[in-house]
Formats: C-alpha cells, structure tokens, sequence
C-alpha cells in the first residue's frame, strides 16, 4: 500500500532578462548621437547593478526547477457483501455509484444474495469490460431495465393510491389480490405449465454476459447464495459457476416463483441463510476489510400490531437472521484471537463495515420490496448514495485499521 502525499504546485520558471531598447538616430544637422550600450543586469532601466549583485561567472549555475510530479494516491482494498430486498436493492445501487466515484478504493471480492446478487454480478461485469465508469453505467442501465419491466406490472398504486399512500402498496387493490392468491394458492397451483413468467429473467438476458463474466481473467471474486431447498443447507456459487438460473435462483421467493432446479437441486431465495453470506469472503486470502451493505431494518421501537406490519416485520427478521448468526460467529473468533487462543496463520482478523440507512429504511414496508416505480428507485439510489458518502467522509482513514461496525447490534 503506498502512503498518501499531496502533489505539490508546479513551477514556472523564472524571467531570465530584456532587451534594451533603442531607436534610429534623429534626423538633423551633425552626427547621430552614440547609441549606449544596455547595462549589465539592468532589467528595468534604472541603472547598472552594484558589483557585489553582478553573478560569479566562475559559479556552476543552480539546476533549473523542476516541474513537481504526482505521486500515487494512498488506495484502500474492500470486500463488499451485498444484501437483498427486492426492489430496496436500488439502495445498493447508490451506494456502489459512491464507492465506484471513489478511486481510493480497490474491490478484492464481491458477495450477493437476491437483489445483491444481481447488483453484484453487475458490478463485477461492469468493472472488468469498462472500468469504474462501465461499471456505473451497468448499474444505471440495470435499475432503468428493471423500472420498465415493472411499469407494466399489476402491483403498481393507482394515481389515487399513490396520493393517499405515497410508495405504499399495502393498501392498493392489486397488492391485496395478490398477497390473498399467495397465501392460498402456491406458484404450482396458479401456473402447472412447464413456462413461468419471471420479467427477473429477461432482466438477467438483457444485462449479464453469463459466459464473458465466467471466462473474463480481470473480474473480481463473486459469490452468490442461494438455498437448498431439500437440504436446507446455503449453496455458495462462484463467478466461474454463474448461470442466469443462479441469480434466479438466488432472488427466488417461494410464495411468488417456482424453486429454481440446477443440477438435478431445486433452490429458493439464498436470503433464508445468507444475507448475505459473508464467510466466501474471510475464507479466501483477500482484502482483510468488508464493508455490508444493509438494507433490511434491523431495530423497530414500535410493536407490530396490523397484519401487514406483522408480516414485514417476519420478513425483516427472517432475512436478517443469518446475517446476526454469522456476526456472531465472528465476534466470537475475533475474542478468541485477542486473547491469543486461536493461530494466527490458520486464523485471520478482519475489520466489519457498514453502510445502511435505518432511519430512512424504516419508513418501508414488505410492499415496497415489489415497487418498481422509477421515482421510488432514484429515491431510493439517493439515500444509499448518501449513506455511503457519509461513511467515507467518516471511516476512510480507518480502514486497513479496525472495525467501524458496532457488532453489538447484531448480538
């Protein structure tokens, strides 16, 4: 890692000397006037230089300056591990616009789950074909793809809807046939063709280039969680074993999708058991820093009381479940490192970063995870935009050092 300096001001070089000036003799009766001769080391006219000013002609002469050459600027290498929340995953969406603005900063690995496996699977394909700014451009394509999409979907509000309830959905008409039909009916029943309808896999088609991102050398570290169905045990996919079913199979809700068959194993939303997984990321030799991407509240003062709030607050709890089983783990290994009762070589530590935004997240419910409208998504991108500005302002300087993450949050 190389140590930050500032590149100081170039430097011009200083004025060597003048001409003095002179002009045709005048006309007129008698010889021209002689002409004087320019006194050494006058500059400005004023009369010849005392002796002891006048330079030593037997000197070396001092080098010229030089102009100043930027040094490289100090960079910080990041693991990123990316939630999943339905639409709510345009929160991540800002906050990897930020972190890419950011040249500081160097990606080793990315982990994914639902929605952060797409974002993820993105990013990675962005940054290896067209750098930082192909990357954002990806990410910004991706969210618009997924706006559309959605504009034809039923589970939009009504103008009036919109006006009494703003992002809501709980209340629309459409939100409510449709959360009835799920809980009565399975996608099996509602569709026993062999063809579903997911508008996630045209996104997918129009966006990743499953065989470029496996084979491309330049690509960062993926993972991507997905859960067995018949196991019940979490399914880490690499970026070399990446197919457009493992990215639907990772964003796969059982109440809405048929499960999701790779090789012969049926696969639900990888949230279940790791939202997302972080471990992909300390097992391997890498960057020892990790920074979360949370967007599923964690703390809520209030008590559920309505069904809808009930049913949000089960989802907010069951997708962060194995998230504070797995901070657990490593808060208990870190202990045990302090206290020098683990080795060092087999064992490593790392430094946890958040960014999340809960007290603007709260104001969201399990219905707006379904709410492709654009303006929601740009709000959305702004508040993680936002989120990860403040912890760069806040945290850059710390990384490489400790954690920023109050562990005991998740305990």
């Amino acid at each position: 890692m190389t140590r930050e300096t500032e590149a100081g001001p170039g430097t011009g070089l200083a004025p060597g000397g003048a001409e003095a000036g002179g002009g045709e003799a005048p006309a007129g009766d008698g010889p021209a006037p002689s002409r004087p001769a320019a006194p050494q080391g006058d500059l400005r006219g004023e009369g010849p230089l005392p002796p002891e000013l006048l330079p030593d002609p037997s000197a070396t002469p001092a080098p010229l300056p030089q102009p100043a050459v930027a040094k490289p600027v100090a960079t910080k290498r990041l693991n990123l591990a990316l939630q999943g929340g339905g639409t709510h995953g345009a929160f991540t969406w800002g906050v990897l616009d930020r972190l890419l603005e950011d040249e500081r900063l160097v990606f080793d690995a990315v982990s994914g789950t639902s929605a952060g496996a797409l974002n993820a699977a993105i990013f990675v394909q962005g940054l290896a074909e067209d750098g930082r700014e192909g990357a954002r451009r990806a990410l910004d394509r991706l969210w618009r793809d997924v706006a559309a999409r959605l504009a034809i979907s039923p589970l939009r509000n009504t103008p009036l809807e919109k006006a009494l309830w703003g992002y809501d959905l709980t209340y629309s008409v459409a939100y409510q046939t449709f959360d009835t039909l799920s809980r009565v009916f399975s996608p099996y029943q509602l569709n026993p063709f062999p063809v579903e309808f997911n508008p996630l896999r045209q996104v997918i088609a129009d966006n990743l280039d499953m065989a470029r991102l496996r084979q491309d050398q330049k690509a960062l570290r993926l993972f991507i969680s997905a859960t067995n169905v018949r196991t019940g045990k979490p399914r880490i996919f690499t970026r070399a074993e990446v197919t457009p079913d493992v990215v639907l199979a990772s964003a796969c809700l059982p109440n809405v999708f048929k499960a999701v068959e790779i090789e012969g194993e049926a696969y639900w939303d990888g949230g279940y058991l790791g939202n997302p997984a972080i471990w992909p990321l300390y097992y391997e030799r890498g960057a020892p820093d990790i920074l979360l991407v949370q967007i599923n509240v964690l703390n809520r003062q209030e008590l559920p009381t309505t069904p809808s709030d009930i049913m949000n607050r089960l989802n907010e709890i069951s997708f962060n479940a194995a998230l504070m089983a797995e901070m657990r783990a490593i808060d208990f290994v870190q202990r045990l490192l302090d206290s020098g009762r683990l080795e060092q070589p087999r064992y490593r530590r790392i430094f946890l970063h958040c960014v999340e935004d809960e007290a603007r997240m709260r104001q969201f419910k399990l219905s707006t995870k379904l709410n492709g409208d654009w303006e929601f998504l740009q709000t959305l991108r702004r508040y993680g935009w936002e989120a990860a500005d403040r912890f760069l302002a806040l945290h850059f300087d710390t990384l490489g050092r400790e954690s920023t993450l109050d562990i005991q949050r998740y305990l």
